[in-house]
């Protein structure tokens, strides 16, 4: 299994696990981590959910092989299916962040209620890269969080950032060294476990209440864009050049 969960203590850790691939995630790994986080969401004994990576690393993002053989087909697809099960989990998800986030790595984040990383963590949402959109609500989410300015930058020219930038715009709560995050976060997440579960409930849903709507909404649409995109000739020029080691040449 690429991607496990493990129950204890009131918290549900779901890890990507794949570390020879720097985590990278396949279709099979989008559904395990959904279902990971429905089986988290239906524990009853579960009040936390932490999501992290394997191997010093968070995820390099979708296995492009795997992404190009099954693209996502509506709503029912894995990533849909993952990404929904994000979107409106009840409880409080907390990320830690080990090392590279990149694509959809960094994307989820945007969804979860806490998010730490290590020193050593690096960034990055390189869609126009590869003649593609943004995902996940993230054309919504990232100005939100960040402003406009710090969005458009991610966005539009899709290049690394580090951790620092990424605490400092407002995605990351807190930067820690990389052998202090994992023991911050699961202290972190023992604080939340302690604390009555539906005061827990209803007070992350106010705080997402006026933004669900529009949410669903932008990942409905991106996700059209994205389609459309994904079988246009930039991605096509962008995806072979990556297999081929070279820079893209676009029309």
């Amino acid at each position: 299994m690429s991607v496990g969960i493990d129950i204890r203590n009131r918290v549900a850790t779901l890890a990507f696990s794949r570390p020879e691939k720097k985590n990278a995630i396949t279709a099979a790994m989008y559904q395990q981590a959904a279902d990971g986080l429905k089986e988290a969401d239906a524990h009853d004994d579960v009040r936390v959910i932490v999501i992290t990576g394997d191997g010093g690393c968070f995820t390099a993002g979708n296995d492009l092989e795997d992404f190009l053989q099954r693209p996502p087909q509506g709503d029912d697809s894995p990533v849909a299916q993952f990404m929904n099960a994000l979107r409106t989990a009840p409880k409080p998800v907390v990320a830690a962040v080990p090392g590279l986030a990149i694509g959809i790595g960094t994307t989820l984040l945007l969804h979860c209620d806490l998010v730490y990383a290590a020193q050593g963590a690096r960034f990055a949402m390189p869609f126009t890269q590869l003649g593609l959109c943004p995902e996940f609500a993230s054309s919504v989410l990232l100005p939100r969080i960040a402003g406009h300015q710090w969005a458009a930058e991610k966005l539009l020219l899709g290049e690394p950032f580090d951790a620092a930038e990424a605490e400092k715009m407002g995605l990351v709560n807190r930067v820690l060294p990389a052998e202090e995050l994992m023991p911050f976060v699961q202290a972190q997440a023992a604080k939340l476990a302690a604390l009555p579960s539906e005061s827990l409930r209803v007070t992350k849903q106010l705080l997402k209440a006026d933004l669900q709507t529009q949410v669903a909404a932008a990942m409905l649409t991106e996700m059209q864009h994205f389609t459309r995109l994904l079988s246009g000739p930039d991605a096509k020029e962008a995806f072979t050049a990556f297999r081929e080691k070279r820079k893209p040449v676009f029309r």
